[in-house]
């Protein structure tokens, strides 16, 4: 882990594109502005982890595969069942 000390209106930046800059500081806590390209993807930490265990539980999730067809073929409009 990289620590630096930045002060108000200074930054820091992050392979080429992402720069953070330190907007205020007080006593209960940094404001920080990010500035990235529109395909880099910015989250709190939190937001980051529920949607990694989103992401995880929903491939966790098991649809038997003939479930799985007959799922398909009701939503395509046509319900013929399984041979």
């Amino acid at each position: 882990m990289l620590v630096i000390t930045r002060k108000p209106e200074q930054s820091i930046v992050i392979g080429g594109e992402v720069e953070v800059v330190v907007l205020g500081i007080s006593k209960d806590g940094v404001r920080l502005g990010i500035k990235a390209p529109r395909s880099v993807q910015v989250h709190r930490r939190e937001v980051f982890d529920a949607i990694a265990a989103e992401n995880k539980a929903a491939t966790a999730t098991r649809v038997p595969l003939q479930d799985a067809a007959a799922l398909l073929r009701a939503a395509q409009g046509n319900p013929k069942k399984d041979r």
